[in-house]
């Protein structure tokens, strides 16, 4: 029996410092130094961070079971929509002064390893911040067997940290996108860019080929990674008797064919 078959799917500890990976999104806007200054920082923030991409490279990765935000968050509440259909955990960290940091690394190095400790369920874990203060968690975490992913933008990010990830994933290219996006002008009439369920089935396939490396997914491994997107996508709503009635339909989208033990799947 192979290991995929006598073990469950682990789950998936997803760690933001988002106030980080914020403040770097306004300064690659607006120039370096921007975000520090208190007229700039301490006001309601414009919504930069696209949540989606990354809750879902974390799902391709298996179950997200935590999923925890630090952050003063007294100024970010114009996330407030997407955070919530995100099933993000908010920690609220208050700054001990105009210019002292809110102290998200530490509180989060803390969590994490504890819950590593805790969770013999939890596989991967994410972090998403560039700090080199992340390093010594990191440390702890390979240590306990677990695999450690990074996420932070290219500017910001210290470089020591991210080689000591297993993997690490600039946001730029998470947001970035891909050709297959793109509708031909002989699909556009068959496809609706705006279409749900292609674009559910875009996500999942492209999030499934990134994590292995191979532009064919197994079709068995899709369906999870959608509910995984969006627990409460149903085909039914869309007009489809199943799944496999969905693919059919959607052949704009994707290209289907027989591999060795499974139907296989691409992005067109």
């Amino acid at each position: 029996m192979s290991r995929s078959d006598s073990e469950p799917t682990r789950s998936v500890a997803l760690y933001w410092d988002f106030e980080n990976l914020h403040a770097s999104l306004v300064e690659d806007r607006y120039g370096e130094g921007h975000y520090a200054k208190p007229d700039s920082r301490f006001k309601v923030q414009e919504p930069l961070v696209d949540i989606d991409a990354i809750v879902g490279l974390g799902a391709s990765f298996g179950p997200i079971a935590i999923n925890r935000a630090y952050c003063n968050w007294q100024y970010f509440g114009r996330y407030r929509d997407v955070l919530l259909q995100s099933a993000v955990e908010l920690i609220q960290l208050f700054p001990p002064g105009a210019s002292a940091k809110n102290g998200a690394d530490i509180k989060l190095c803390l969590d994490a390893t504890e819950d590593i400790s805790r969770f013999g369920h939890i596989g991967t874990v994410i972090i998403v911040g560039g700090d080199s203060d992340f390093m010594p968690v990191a440390q702890k975490i390979k240590a306990a067997g677990r695999t450690l992913i990074g996420v932070g933008t290219r500017k910001a990010t210290n470089r020591h940290w991210a080689k000591s990830c297993h993997e690490f994933r600039y946001y730029e290219n998470l947001i970035g996108k891909s050709p297959s996006d793109e509708a031909s002008p002989a699909d556009a009439s068959a496809v609706q860019p705006s279409d749900p369920a292609a674009d559910i089935l875009r996500r999942a396939v492209r999030l499934l080929s990134g994590a292995q490396g191979e532009p064919w997914v197994n079709k068995a491994s899709i369906w999870p990674m959608i509910k995984r997107l969006d627990a409460t996508f149903d085909v039914k709503d869309h007009g489809y008797t199943d799944f496999s009635d969905m693919l059919k339909s959607l052949d704009a989208v994707v290209e289907v064919k027989k591999g060795e033990l499974d139907h296989v799947v691409r992005l067109r």
